[in-house]
């Protein structure tokens, strides 16, 4: 669909000069734009890209020289990535969920569908579910007994969610999500030897020990506004609900084990695990692989860098990076120390050598 410059700049609340009623069909970078793309050079290295390129108009920031570009239009603004959320907003399509419910759809007499809302090809909606208004589910996708899903919601292809979940409004589930499996929650009859290394950090002394499956009664909530990537895993609480808050992002193949409790606002990158009953706080970041080890606690506006493996708490506004994790810059002197080891060995073997040389006057 297209848009004009104008359409476009007052969408992002932002300023434009020349040839507003230009049509716009999509976004592209500056050397491989065409005539009907918005050129998107932000940042000075990119405005040389637009000699390379047929764009009439450009994302700028203030101040370029638009008309020296050769552009017949352009829009500026001040934060280029915060602007990119509003360009792509305005652009995007969207997925082709056909309105209404398709044929293939099996969806319980006694489950409850919201007004506007839209059920793709061979979705299952079990029994005493609720659908709220206009939420648009895609193919494929299986909703248990007894779940909600709020209004405005997007359920992408494939995605699984369990008994009883409950789904703020406006969530997104990319393809895969699956909400609402059972927690890994097993006992041995005796002590076993996980319990044992917890104890004594040790020696370990070899038992028969079988696994005998806790099962999970509680379910999961989720806030408003939140998106949970492809092939996520959210599992059910043991007897509590697992609870993930409101305008939290979630990266694909993330992990967030039974019990566990999120503030409102995260951002958790891909492949980060979270095990079983940890508290994290407000507005936490976790960059990609970060693990968290069970029945921690996290303070409220944590980062915690790629890599990091948090064995124990952490206290509210804390950076920390590393395994196991420490103050970030804790870790960036320790690493800048580990790297001139071998020159510090080196220099100590010489030491060694020469102080032991024999003959050596006094």
């Amino acid at each position: 669909m297209a848009h004009t410059i104008r359409q476009i700049a007052e969408a992002l609340g932002a300023s434009a000069e020349g040839a507003l009623d230009i049509e716009i069909d999509g976004l592209a970078e500056p050397a491989s734009a065409g005539p009907r793309d918005l050129a998107l050079a932000m940042a000075p290295q990119y405005v040389e890209g637009l000699a390379r390129g047929r764009a009439r108009a450009a994302v700028l920031s203030p101040g370029t020289d638009w008309q020296g570009a050769g552009l017949e239009a352009a829009i500026f603004v001040g934060r280029a990535r915060y602007a990119m959320a509003g360009l792509t907003a305005a652009l995007d399509p969207g997925p082709e969920i056909a309105p209404g419910i398709h044929p293939s759809a099996i969806i319980d007499p006694s489950a409850e569908i919201g007004i506007g809302a839209a059920i793709g090809p061979f979705v299952v909606i079990g029994r005493g579910a609720r659908i709220g208004a206009r939420a648009r589910i895609a193919s494929h996708v299986s909703i248990a007994e007894g779940a909600v899903i709020g209004d405005d919601a997007l359920i992408l292809q494939g995605v699984r969610i369990g008994a009883r979940v409950r789904i703020g409004d406006r969530v997104i589930l990319q393809p895969g999500a699956s909400v609402g499996n059972d927690g890994m929650s097993f006992v041995t009859p005796e002590k076993s030897t996980v319990e044992q290394v917890r104890e004594s950090l040790g020696q370990v002394e070899a038992a028969n020990q079988s696994w005998t499956r806790i099962h999970s009664l509680g379910s999961v909530r989720i806030g408003d506004d939140v998106e949970i990537g492809a092939n996520a895993a959210i599992d059910r609480g043991t007897i509590r609900d697992t609870v993930v808050g409101n305008g939290c992002k979630i990266d694909n193949l993330v992990h967030l084990a039974h019990n566990v409790v999120t503030g409102e606002h995260c951002l958790f990158a891909a492949l980060v695990g979270v095990a079983g009953s940890t508290t994290i706080g407000d507005r936490v970041v976790f960059g990609g692989q970060v693990g968290v080890a069970d029945n921690l606690t996290i303070g409220s506006d944590v980062v915690a860098g790629g890599g990091t493996k948090i064995l124990s708490n952490v206290p509210a506004g804390r950076a920390v990076l590393g395994y196991p994790a420490v103050k970030m810059e804790t870790h960036v002197e320790t690493y800048k120390a580990l790297r001139r080891l071998p020159r510090l060995a080196a220099t100590v073997a010489a030491l060694q050598k020469a102080v032991s040389k024999p003959g050596s006057s006094d």
